[in-house]
């Protein structure tokens, strides 16, 4: 190979070095809010399956005794809010 096409595979080769440089930089940044969006997926999904534990208690309650229309309310209200809260988060 001549100097003049050793010179220019050189460059070829420098400028296709700083454009995987930039890939892998842009790779680097998705992987870094992939994991932040994962983690703040599995503590919103932690709260839910807490509420829903909740309100399986008090269903299991429901069935074991005999509630009041006003506990009954209650319990109704607070598994709307967890619902609403679910959707807002889809």
């Amino acid at each position: 190979m001549d100097k003049n096409k050793q010179r220019k595979a050189g460059v070829l080769l420098k400028d296709l070095d700083s454009k995987l440089a930039l890939v892998l930089e842009g790779i680097r940044g998705v992987d870094g809010k992939v994991d932040k969006h994962y983690s703040e997926f599995n503590e919103f999904k932690q709260k839910v399956d807490y509420k829903f534990e909740e309100v399986l208690d008090e269903l299991r309650v429901i069935r074991n005794e005999k509630v009041g229309r006003e506990e009954f309310l209650l319990l109704e209200k607070r598994v709307l809010k967890i619902e609403k809260g679910i959707k807002t988060h889809n």
